[in-house]
């Protein structure tokens, strides 16, 4: 049995969120829950008669990746808005909430992913005792074109309707995502909703989870044993404590695979750090293993005349390029080593359980089963590949910490007794740096490749743009606001500035669904105006479907189309090389002072050579480094910091300093992208 770790406590009062596929879901639950107000999550199609019988105090309808028009649009039951519980539409819910009453929704020409300030009515009690701008998250294709005759707007992004209400039949539905920390006023609004308008009472507590976390382990370990797959974060460093005090210590086998994509000295850290915690921990060099593994991959579920699945196998690790596999690959690999492992014991695999330091958001962006079954997969996570779902299945995987977010574990941990170096350390993915060089032996070039270069210029190029009356502008100005194009003209009056497509490409979050699109960067003669930068980060994929990130680079302005690549794949060298640019770089930051500032710093190579000769056509040999500084909390959502507001910009620029003097590397970049519209990772 695999049950959740969560025990709900029946306390007469309850809300009910119907999932409609958002990436968010679950942090609804969390938010709501905070604000003392049980809940349970059902499907979107539950009847309202259930809900009624259930005794809900009200419905909440989370986001998610569709449109209400669409064929395969999520169905039902209409009779949620006029059963006369109250109703908040987040997202998608809105949408279908004005769709229901007679309202127009439609795709725009204008997306929004990110955080934007909206203008909102106070009067409405959604929004009591808040300002009239703020700051929310945002992430949308389709929009309210038209709002329902009995309904009145609420809020405005610009002029997208971001709002609406019928305070009689006490229905709400707002276009942004009040459950997540980007929006500053968020946990207000859920109040008010909660409280004013479904008037609850609050009498829900959250249990100790330690212990419920330690009951969980005794009820579904029982006297089996237990492998534990540790990588030395503070996920799996709070599972190995937890399982510690769970189990007697004979049940427990703590292992630690180095695959090869470990940080600088990372394997001996962790070896170090774990045993001061008193755990036995076997550490295997399984390098060479993970860099030629290949494994199989679902092509697709079943076929027209309805075959089996089909599947196919993939190259080695150190000759592929696509990130999923990449990922299959390695998550695989670690079951099948962990298999040997068990053998080699003279165990029988089957005898022993997997305990894995699995969190809410892997299961989440990996689109599991355990967490929704209508979120969109944004990439695979190396504990939720199929192999670690078959494994589910038979209700052999120990996963405590599923309902947990990272803040939540880091409390967690603290309440444990574990050090605070440990519970701060930054988080590094399972599958290391092999995600954090993307590799590629073509340029990523589509046939919208020239046309967006050439709306990227007239972009950044803005207010010279306007006085020659270029022929793009319509097409520009017809999705932004007079206000929207008032910043932009600020922001390209301020200085010179350059824009240029790199061809490659980064894995995205859009609109709740998985987006792998074009880079763009940005350059300057200038010293960086960072505050007009992360603006223009906000602007350009609103306007731009087809990028998904913004990055800064450092040094001399580019000006010319790049059009190739340095052929790069998971080699000794490109990881050795990329693995000192991180080293050089965490020391700085960690010297510095304000790594505790920072939730996670990526860095990430890519395989582009700035600087060549067009005239002698000089090879593409080098490669290049983004700096990614994250600030996030429950790593959902999150901006990235902005030099001299939370870090200071001396700090930035000696990374970039010593990264450029590791040879091989051409540029160092910045990244300038919120979560969303890029992920934390770029693969």
């Amino acid at each position: 049995m695999n049950g959740s770790v969560e025990e709900i406590h029946a306390d007469g009062e309850r809300i009910v969120i119907l999932d409609a596929g958002a990436q968010y879901g679950k942090v609804i639950d969390r938010k709501v829950r905070e604000l003392s107000v049980n809940t349970e999550i059902l499907p979107l199609d539950t009847p309202a008669f259930v809900l009624k019988e259930k005794n809900f105090k009200a419905i909440i309808i989370s986001g998610g990746p569709g449109s209400v028009y669409a064929d395969d649009a999520p169905a039902y039951d209409p009779s949620i808005f006029t059963c006369g519980l109250p109703l908040l539409g987040i997202c998608y819910g809105m949408q279908m909430l004005n769709k229901e009453f007679k309202g127009i929704v439609s795709r725009q020409v204008i997306r929004e992913d990110g955080q934007f300030s909206i203008t909102i009515n106070t009067t409405s009690p959604l929004f009591s005792g808040l300002a009239e701008k703020e700051d929310v998250l945002l992430t949308h294709g389709d929009s309210v074109e038209q709002v329902a005759e009995c309904f009145n707007v609420i809020a405005r992004s610009g002029s997208t309707i971001a709002g609406i209400s019928n305070d009689d039949l006490k229905l709400y539905g707002v276009q942004f995502h009040p459950e997540v920390d980007l929006t500053t006023s968020g946990t207000k609004i859920l109040r008010n909703f909660l409280y004013d308008i479904a008037a609850c009472t609050g009498t829900y507590t959250i249990q100790c989870r330690e212990k419920l976390c330690i009951n969980y382990i005794r009820h579904v370990v029982g006297n089996h044993k237990v492998l534990a797959l540790l990588s030395g974060g503070v996920d799996s460093t709070v599972l190995a404590s937890l399982l510690h005090k769970a189990l007697d210590s004979d049940q427990v086998i703590a292992l630690h695979i180095d695959n090869g994509f470990m940080r600088k000295k990372e394997s001996e850290m962790v070896y170090a750090s774990l045993s001061k915690q008193g755990l036995d921990l076997k550490v295997l060099n399984s390098a060479t293993r993970f860099y030629n593994s290949t494994t199989s991959i679902l092509v697709n579920d079943f076929d027209d005349v309805g075959q089996p699945p089909q599947k196919h196998w993939t190259k080695p690790l150190n000759a592929v390029t696509n990130p999923e596999e990449k990922r299959n690959i390695i998550g695989d690999t670690f079951m099948k080593i962990s298999n040997e492992f068990i053998e080699d014991l003279n165990l029988r695999p089957e005898d022993v359980y997997l305990a894995q330091g699995t969190l809410r958001p892997d299961l989440i962006e990996s689109a599991s089963v355990e967490v929704s079954g209508k979120a969109a997969a944004i990439k695979t996570h190396h504990n939720d590949t199929e192999l670690v779902r078959q494994l589910r299945l038979q209700g052999r995987v120990v996963e405590p910490l599923k309902d947990f977010h990272k803040d939540e574990v880091r409390c967690l941990g603290k309440q444990l007794g574990l050090p605070s170096d440990l519970l701060h350390r930054h988080p590094f993915p399972g599958p290391g740096l092999a995600i954090r060089v993307l590799c590629g032996d073509e340029p990523y070039m589509c046939h919208d490749f020239i046309e967006t270069n050439i709306m990227l210029r007239v972009l950044v190029d803005y207010a010279n743009s306007v006085k020659k009356n270029h022929s793009l502008l319509p097409r520009i100005q017809a999705s932004m606001t007079d206000e929207e194009q008032d910043v932009l003209t600020q922001i390209t009056s301020s200085g010179q500035l350059y824009a240029t497509l790199l061809p490659i490409k980064s894995v995205g979050v859009q609109g709740d669904c998985r987006t792998y699109s074009y880079v763009t960067g940005i350059s300057s003669s200038q010293p960086p105006n960072w505050e007009n930068l992360m603006e223009l980060a906000k602007i350009i994929p609103r306007l731009l479907h087809n990028i998904n990130r913004i990055v800064y680079i450092f040094g001399d302005p580019v000006k010319d189309i790049i059009s190739d690549i340095t052929p790069t794949f998971l080699t000794e060298n490109v990881l050795s090389t990329l693995r000192q640019a991180d080293w050089l770089a965490s020391q700085v930051l960690t010297l510095s002072g304000f790594r505790s500032a920072i939730s996670q710093m990526p860095l990430v190579m890519i395989p582009i050579h700035f600087d060549r000769d067009s005239v002698t056509k000089e090879p593409s040999c080098q490669r290049s480094v983004v700096v990614r500084t994250f600030i996030t909390a429950d790593f959902m959502t999150g901006i990235p910091a902005t030099p001299n507001k939370q870090i200071p910009e001396e700090v930035v620029m000696k990374m970039a300093e010593e990264i450029k003097s590791v040879a091989g590397i051409s540029r160092v970049l910045y990244d300038l992208t919120a979560k969303p519209p890029g992920t934390t990772e770029w693969e």
